[in-house]
């Protein structure tokens, strides 16, 4: 070959070994990067909170406070031995993270399932931060772990609906019930069950910041965009999100977030249900109460398109 050419092509060789090596080299890196389950996990996490940070910040939600408003430190329940922070949100698996809260700073003696549902939303033996004066609220926000945990809000609605409208709850089924008949019926003795057309006009009718916290907007019960949360978990990946909560708060291996349900024999709220219950609105209702939990949708990045999510998600 002559040499002048072999001059030429040498060089080219060397370099084009070098940049199959490089892109090799970065795809494998790429790879591995999400070949880890928690490192994925992590990555998750990161878009969630960034999205957050992103909504918070376009709409104006961070406010610079020198004290927490008393009404969302009423939601935070503190837990010291492991500084742990978890803000409730109801119809999100609540009652189980309470009992999760109750299990560590007992040392585990107990099982989840030996605790009722009304006792573990009723004990004074697990903390609110409202309880503590506002420079120790100010040091577990700064020190804890923070966690919440959020769901489709229209899913949220209807499992709410169904939870406390459908059962016999002497505040719900009656004082709250008597209420919306009131507002909505003519003959006011009517003692048939209140429709989901007539729970949805009653929650629209009212302001959010009044509204009852088992269907009140998740972003006004917990301020994600004034407390920031190290973990932002959803009730669609409740088990692995708990599972790494767990991990990061140092809990024992041996404790797991449990799956109990209140009425056991009833099926879970899902997707197919929430169409049955959304399929009843006007397009009217619907648009309103889209616009009543809009910051949630935008926020937690939860599609407006409900259709097409529950479809695809079942």
């Amino acid at each position: 070959m002559n040499q002048k050419v072999l001059v030429f092509l040498l060089p080219n060789f060397v370099f084009g070994i070098f940049l199959f090596g490089f892109f090799s080299r970065r795809q494998k890196n790429l790879t591995d990067a999400f070949s880890n389950p928690t490192e994925n996990w992590l990555a998750i996490q990161n878009g969630r909170k960034n999205t957050l940070a992103s909504v918070c910040l376009r709409n104006n939600l961070n406010k610079s406070r020198n004290k927490l408003d008393s009404h969302v430190a009423n939601q935070l329940f503190v837990e010291h031995k492991h500084k742990f922070i978890y803000c409730e949100v109801p119809k999100v698996g609540c009652s189980n993270w309470k009992r999760i809260i109750f299990l560590l700073q007992s040392d585990l003696n107990a099982e989840a399932s030996e605790i009722e549902h009304d006792n573990i939303h009723h004990t004074q033996l697990i903390k609110r931060l409202v309880s503590y004066p506002p420079a120790l609220q100010k040091e577990f926000l700064s020190n804890y772990t923070k966690v919440m945990f959020t769901r489709h809000p229209l899913e949220r609605l209807v499992s709410a609906y169904r939870d406390k409208l459908l059962h016999s709850e002497p505040f719900y089924s009656t004082t709250i019930a008597n209420e919306i008949r009131a507002m909505f019926r003519k003959n006011k003795n009517s003692s048939e069950k209140v429709s989901f057309q007539e729970f949805v006009n009653f929650i629209i009718a009212k302001p959010p910041h009044s509204l009852d916290i088992h269907w009140k907007p998740m972003f006004l019960l917990c301020d994600p965009c004034n407390i920031r949360y190290d973990i932002v978990g959803k009730y669609e990946t409740l088990g692995l999100d708990s599972e790494h909560v767990l991990k990061v708060i140092g809990a024992p291996e041996s404790l797991q977030y449990p799956s109990l349900k209140r009425y056991s024999s009833e099926k879970r709220t899902d997707g197919d249900i929430t169409l049955e219950y959304l399929r009843q609105l006007t397009s009217k209702q619907i648009e309103k109460i889209k616009k009543l939990y809009e910051m949630d949708f935008y926020l937690f990045n939860y599609t407006t398109n409900y259709e097409d999510y529950f479809s695809l998600n079942d």
